[in-house]
């Protein structure tokens, strides 16, 4: 964080956190919620980190919103306007539009600041005018667009076209929920690593509760587990419970293959769960893989970087997990990012590649062994249609219906959701987010004849 002039009006450290941060996020396509929690910005306080990621997330979350808004109030369209001046206006009009114990006047005055520090300070008169237009207009009177489902991405800030697609998939109320889970901090789940470590962050002041999906899953109600020492010294992680529900469905086996591992919580899983297995754990990039080998400590787990369509590879498996690199539309809950980059066109680039993944893989799956395709996108292309694919003069593979799996796993005590039936789709695992307190995840089994 680079100290402010003494000729400059204060800035707080949380909004110059923002802005750099979403700056970084539209020119790099960088990910948010990785730098929120990046050294760099290590040294801010607690109360700063949280104000600084209420702002990033919620300016990311509804930033259609907040642009339609700040276009009425703005005599340039938006698309001339520089990057920097676009991100201190939204950053403002957020605090104005959804925050209610940010004054205005901080929130006006210190986005004219953060674009003077940007070195656009010709522009500060230009914020500052749309700014104060935006803090005094009344935007509850403007009515709701007829269409269904562009009423819809006008309520949630999403992309009418992604919108329009779960609507056809899913209907209008599962659409419905999903974009509203979307727009709220999604919980913060936990997998519970060594048993004790769940009395020592009660005793660290970290408040947690049941998981909604899996026994030995936990999620957090208060306190920050980040800080504990029972989380930074891997005896507890932070995983998405859909994440280790997919894990769960690999099983058991002595040979197991996790191809597109990075960045290692389903790997760990596997690791734990067969302590006396071989696991070959593939990443495609090698600073992945070596941010894998830190968070995965297991001497069991062999970490190799190469591209998973060629594995390097010449053994069999008896269990394989595919993984895949995919649009990730089932996590907009943290990372709203992908809404904004994310185009229909890419679906299609993204099925072939998960394609050749998984064909790849079965080639590697022995006789009699289990193989799981898997991906955090809602998108049919990525995952049944994928899977379907993969299956014709596949020969000897046959799809497992999850029905009997999921059973299996709540007989067994790791599933406990009530309503198992809820999380099948078909022969597949579906997790919806709204509907399940989850990411949005795809799975599905193949068994090698």
């Amino acid at each position: 964080m680079k100290p402010q002039s003494s000729s400059r009006a204060r800035v707080s450290p949380a909004r110059i956190a923002a802005f750099d941060i979403l700056i970084r996020v539209t020119r790099e396509n960088a990910y948010a919620s990785e730098l929120l929690h990046s050294a760099r910005y290590s040294s801010l306080s607690p109360a700063d980190r949280r104000l600084a990621t209420e702002i990033v997330m919620g300016v990311l979350r509804w930033r259609s919103s907040l642009d339609d808004k700040i276009s009425a109030c703005s005599a340039q369209p938006l698309r001339k306007l520089d990057p920097e001046v676009l991100e201190s206006l939204r950053i403002a009009a957020y605090q104005l539009l959804y925050l209610d114990r940010i004054p205005a006047s901080a929130a006006i005055n210190e986005s004219v600041e953060l674009v003077k520090r940007a070195r656009k300070k010709s522009a500060a008169p230009f914020i500052n005018a749309v700014l104060r237009e935006v803090s005094k207009r009344d935007f509850q009177s403007e009515e709701s667009l007829g269409n269904e489902s562009a009423s819809l991405a006008q309520q949630f800030a999403h992309p009418a076209w992604l919108v329009a697609r779960w609507i056809a998939q899913f209907g209008i109320e599962t659409s419905a929920s999903i974009c509203s889970y979307n727009q709220q901090p999604p919980p913060t789940a936990i997998r519970l690593i060594a048993s004790a470590a769940e009395q020592e962050l009660r005793d660290a002041g970290v408040g947690i509760s049941p998981g909604a999906l899996l026994s030995y899953a936990r999620l957090v109600k208060a306190g920050d587990i980040t800080g504990s020492a029972a989380f930074k010294q891997h005896r507890v992680a932070i995983q998405d419970e859909g994440s280790q529900l997919v894990a769960a469905l690999v099983g058991q086996g002595s040979r197991i293959l996790d191809c597109c591992c990075a960045p290692g919580g389903k790997t760990s899983i596997l690791a734990e769960r067969n302590p006396g297995s071989l696991i070959v754990a593939v990443e495609l990039h090698a600073h992945r893989a070596r941010l894998t080998r830190e968070l995965v400590s297991q001497k069991n787990v062999r970490i190799i970087t190469a591209d998973a369509r060629n594995l390097p590879i010449a053994m069999q498996f008896d269990r394989v997990l595919v993984d895949v690199p995919c649009s990730g539309t089932g996590t907009l809950a943290r990372h709203p990012e992908i809404k904004w980059r994310l185009e229909a066109e890419d679906l299609a680039d993204l099925r072939r590649r998960q394609l050749a993944i998984l064909r790849s893989a079965m080639e590697h799956l022995a006789p009699g062994g289990r193989l799981v395709y898997s991906s955090c996108s809602l998108e049919r292309e990525e995952n049944s249609n994928v899977v379907e694919q993969a299956m014709v003069n596949s020969g000897d593979f046959i799809l497992m219906d999850i029905h009997q799996e999921l059973r299996d796993l709540r007989v067994r005590g790791d599933l406990i959701l009530p309503d198992v039936s809820s999380l099948a789709d078909g022969p597949y695992l579906r997790t919806i987010p709204g509907i399940h307190s989850c990411d949005g995840f795809f799975a599905a089994i193949l068994v090698r004849g």
